[in-house]
């Protein structure tokens, strides 16, 4: 099951990433695509604040992972950009990010491939005219359910 949704400016961005909390439900695992610069820590940021994270949201580039608190469970936000190897993430504990009730959202996954679970969701982020066109596909159950909200909020036009 596939989708897509143009974001015109940063805002929209945020809109999206608010969208995109809503359909995951909470938990889950995004992996997004794209080069630098396209708004993947953009799109993160939009996630988290949607959870009612107030504080800064910082790109994990060096760090790998960043934890907010949603409340009942936790977001991960992972840059995976400057990782070399992925047994790097094996000495992280990788497996306890992804318990149930847990969401993550995975910069770069393809460099940590074997390490990281399967996705339920891939967004692809590409320049569109002055924007950005994010075409999202469902990888599991949990992506089709999400597919089909986003699909939703996105025909009605939904803004938050």
């Amino acid at each position: 099951m596939k989708g897509q949704y143009y974001a015109k400016d940063e805002a929209a961005m945020l809109v999206f990433g608010n969208m995109l909390y809503t359909a995951m439900a909470h938990e889950g695992v995004v992996f997004l695509l794209g080069d630098l610069g396209l708004g993947k820590t953009t799109l993160s940021r939009g996630v988290i604040r949607a959870s009612g994270h107030q504080g800064a949201v910082k790109s994990p580039t060096y760090t790998l992972v960043e934890a907010y608190e949603d409340g009942e469970s936790f977001i991960y936000h992972f840059d995976l950009y400057r990782l070399s190897d992925p047994e790097e993430l094996e000495y992280l504990g990788i497996r306890d990010y992804f318990s149930k009730g847990m969401l993550s959202l995975i910069e770069w996954p393809e460099k940590g491939v074997g390490a990281l679970p399967s996705a339920d969701l891939e967004i692809a982020l590409s320049i569109k005219k002055m924007g950005r066109l994010l075409e999202f596909r469902s990888m599991s159950k949990k992506g089709e359910q999400a597919v089909a909200h986003l699909n939703k909020l996105v025909q009605a036009g939904i803004e938050r």
